[in-house]
């Protein structure tokens, strides 16, 4: 039996479910000013379901969001603010925290990417915000190789463990949603330090032909998946908001557990999930992890 990382589900869509406000391009990130507090109770009740990792709720704070909204001001404030609902939240628990860093410009778009040396030290500029208060950086979503490559350099100016997450094609997961092989991820794992490779925000099905390729690089690797039907074209366009994706209605906290199951019987060793991925998911998969015999941590 293995000893797995189970980390916590989506954080954005849950955010906006429990909120009843409209979606702004945003994303999450709005909801810590209009509804404090809100943030802290998500990280709680994926805990009370077995996570043992806690994501901060910064995965969309970049300058280019908040200037759109004359709210770059609040850059440094609106990240402590997330790390402070995280710590609230684990308390005295034994579990970490890990602080998210997702894609500059948009999400699902390598045609944003930025070259390696632009991009990294915006990265590295959240990193070390980060860094003091989490116990590793988990750079997300990361649709290109030089999305990934910019997000690892930069990520290692927190001083902390790097995770290192991509996005893979909906239909061939061996592939980042810019075509590129998720085998070649080898050369950035030899040429920055990263401690964990995972893929995340894919459809589940996707997640077993990425396995193969992550497993391959010789550091501990996983899935998160995410419960969209796919990622819309209106999506893609700039500034979009969660309205223009549509979940799916079979994907059960039973279902999306068979598919976690499966990535740990292919030596995955850390699971948990993505947008629409909750609670009662995380709280199934906690039991059928014990229930298999494997250790939690």
């Amino acid at each position: 039996m293995a000893r797995i990382t189970l980390l916590d589900g989506g954080m954005g869509q849950e955010l906006v479910a429990r909120s009843g406000d409209e979606p702004t391009p945003l994303w999450a990130t709005r909801v810590m000013i209009d509804h404090p507090g809100m943030v802290r109770s998500i990280h709680e009740d994926y805990f009370a379901a077995g996570a043992t990792v806690a994501t901060t709720n910064t995965y969309a704070t970049h300058h280019d969001r908040l200037e759109r909204f004359d709210l770059d001001h609040l850059f440094q404030a609106l990240h402590l603010r997330a790390l402070a609902e995280a710590h609230e939240a684990r308390g005295t628990r034994v579990a970490r925290i890990a602080g998210s860093i997702g894609p500059l410009y948009g999400s699902y778009r390598p045609d944003l990417a930025e070259p390696v040396e632009v991009a990294a030290p915006k990265y590295a500029e959240v990193a070390r915000i980060l860094g003091p208060h989490v116990d590793m950086i988990l750079c997300e979503t990361m649709s290109s190789l030089s999305m990934a490559e910019a997000a690892a350099q930069g990520a290692q100016a927190s001083g902390k463990p790097v995770w290192l997450s991509i996005s893979v094609d909906d239909q061939d997961g061996s592939t980042l949603r810019s075509g590129e092989p998720v085998a070649a991820l080898a050369d950035i794992v030899a040429r920055c330090p990263v401690s964990a490779v995972l893929a995340n925000c894919s459809v589940p099905e996707a997640m077993a032909a990425a396995m193969r390729e992550l497993g391959g690089l010789g550091v501990p690797f996983g899935a998160y998946a995410n419960g969209f039907t796919h990622i819309s074209a209106n999506f893609l366009k700039d500034a979009p908001t969660v309205k223009e994706l549509t979940h799916r209605h079979d994907l059960t906290p039973e279902k999306y557990g068979d598919f976690a199951m499966e990535w740990i019987e292919m030596g995955a060793t850390i699971v948990g999930g993505c947008c629409e991925v909750g609670p009662a998911h995380i709280a199934h998969l906690a039991e059928r992890l014990r229930a298999a015999g494997h250790d939690i941590v």
